[in-house]
């Protein structure tokens, strides 16, 4: 059995535009997805993520390139002969049926014996913790309890491969944070291989082992999300993924592993990490993420420090965010955490207050400046 649940080779999808001509929604996807593994594709809307999990379920078929599932290739397979079962964002659940009716349909289809689908059905509402529920109807449970049913009704089939598309965007943010802790938790319990399509990076970062982000049907980078989050290799994934302020630049040097950068409208060199292919005098974007930042009373020597002025302050009861002006009027953005008294009046910054900002070099990311 091949260590792979999932390999997509080379894989292409065009279609058709209306005005003439092809649109390239996938573009030479290479994928491998390890059995057990819970992998996010991540992206904004026509990424080019959603085709691609309907390439690996059999919904679509690709134009060019190859689709393994454990090993085997699957070519034109349809749905319901891949080792695969998909989780939709609308459940889809037949609502004039029970919650055990609705999760015992597959197994029905496969005539599978009366005994062993009411043994399957009990096993597969236990493990979404809906035992006792068989009996209600889709409309008696809340949105969360539907998408648990949606699971269960997967589940029961025991795919190789359960795909995800979006399955959390229709509950309320609370529930959805809740779910996405539940969701992982049972994939770790079951050790099924989940790939799930979102564009919420807290989500893929919460539950995934590894991401995939995309854009505009390419690959730019597979990660786990410690990975993905500190060391992005390109501007939009730096940007895509959390927050981030950008200085724009131009290299002066590039040595060992660091990058030194003129910045535009101060007038002085930063030092980061060295985050792509840079040579010198190339346009630079740096990333400095807000909470990586640290306010000082006086400058620091050899530390990235900059002269700036309190613009604006939130607090937000975890952290305080500050808007800060550097020289020329660039923008950046200074998350803090809380630690100070609510006694002390000091803990507070005023707006128009001096102030230095260092941004530490190892946590100053130089990226090519793709924008």
């Amino acid at each position: 059995m091949s260590d792979l649940a999932v390999e997509m080779r080379e894989v292409v999808k065009l279609f058709p535009n209306p005005g003439g001509g092809e649109v390239k929604a996938v573009d030479h996807v290479n994928l491998q997805i390890g059995n057990g593994e819970f992998f996010s594709l991540l992206g904004p809307s026509g990424c080019g993520k959603t085709t691609s999990l309907r390439m690996i379920g059999g919904f679509e078929l690709p134009t060019q390139g190859d689709i393994y599932i454990q090993g085997k290739p699957v070519g034109r397979t349809p749905p319901y002969q891949r080792p695969i079962n998909t989780v939709f964002q609308n459940y889809a659940l037949f609502q004039h049926m029970t919650i055990s009716q609705n999760v015992a349909f597959g197994l029905e289809m496969e005539h599978v014996s009366r005994s062993e689908i009411q043994r399957r059905v009990g096993e597969a509402l236990e493990m979404v913790r809906l035992s006792g529920m068989g009996p209600r109807k889709p409309r008696q449970m809340s949105g969360g309890q539907q998408q648990r049913v949606a699971l269960a009704r997967a589940l029961v089939k025991r795919p190789a491969v359960l795909l995800l598309d979006e399955p959390l965007g229709a509950l309320d943010l609370k529930l959805r944070k809740e779910m996405q802790l539940e969701l992982k938790d049972l994939q770790q319990r079951v050790g099924i291989t989940f790939i799930y399509v979102t564009h919420d990076q807290e989500e893929a970062l919460t539950m995934s082992n590894r991401i995939a982000v995309m854009s505009k049907g390419k690959v730019l980078q597979i990660g786990t999300p410690l990975e993905i989050y500190e060391q992005p290799n390109s501007r939009f994934v730096a940007d895509f993924i959390g927050e981030t302020n950008f200085l724009g630049g131009v290299v002066e040097e590039v040595s060992e592993g660091q990058a030194f950068v003129r910045l535009d409208e101060l007038g002085c060199t930063l030092t980061g990490r060295c985050m792509g292919p840079l040579q010198r005098g190339e346009r630079a974007a740096v990333s400095i993420r807000p909470e990586k930042m640290r306010i000082v009373e006086k400058c620091v020597a050899d530390l990235n420090c900059l002269s700036a002025r309190v613009v604006t302050t939130a607090y937000i009861g975890s952290d305080t965010q500050i808007i800060l002006s550097l020289n020329g009027g660039t923008q950046l953005r200074v998350w803090e955490q809380n630690h100070f008294s609510p006694l002390d009046t000091h803990g507070v910054y005023q707006p128009g207050q001096p102030v230095w900002v260092v941004l530490f070099p190892e946590n100053t990311l130089v990226l090519p400046d793709d924008h």
